[in-house]
């Protein structure tokens, strides 16, 4: 299935905590790296969420904040995912920034051109991206 999603990250599920209404999801990659999702409850039965399931979490781009440098503030963001810029790819409004983490995965992020000179993002840099677990889609591939 393609997706218009830029983020595609592939993974096994490592800890499944209920609610009531929603759940939170980890997500472990192969890298070590983890993202965490909350979807509802009828999500995780529907998907056959269980942990050490299969999954894949899917983020676009522009739901991606990016942080420069290895960050002392605090946010509410769940998923605060540490790395170095690896690629920059500017246009006319918008630039695409490509993280490398420490585990091996990739993170893609839209921001704005001012905001790329702003936080002087540079290949090689340390960045943050910040991605709130409500804005992580969650999928199991067919047959599972």
């Amino acid at each position: 299935m393609n997706v218009s999603a830029r983020n595609v990250f592939k993974g096994t599920v490592t800890l499944l905590t209920d609610g009531v209404v929603n759940a939170e999801v980890e997500l472990t990659l192969a890298g070590g790296d983890k993202i965490v999702a909350i979807v509802t409850e009828s999500s995780v039965r529907s998907l056959g969420l269980v942990v050490g399931t299969e999954a894949v979490a899917y983020v676009k781009a522009p739901w991606v904040m990016l942080l420069a440098g290895a960050g002392t503030t605090k946010f509410s963001a769940r998923n605060q995912l540490a790395g170095k810029v690896c690629k920059l790819q500017k246009g006319a409004v918008n630039t695409e920034v490509a993280i490398a983490l420490l585990g091996g995965s990739t993170v893609f992020a839209v921001v704005t051109n001012e905001a790329v000179l702003e936080l002087g993002l540079k290949e090689g840099v340390a960045a943050v991206a910040l991605i709130k677990a409500s804005h992580v889609i969650l999928g199991v591939p067919a047959g599972e």
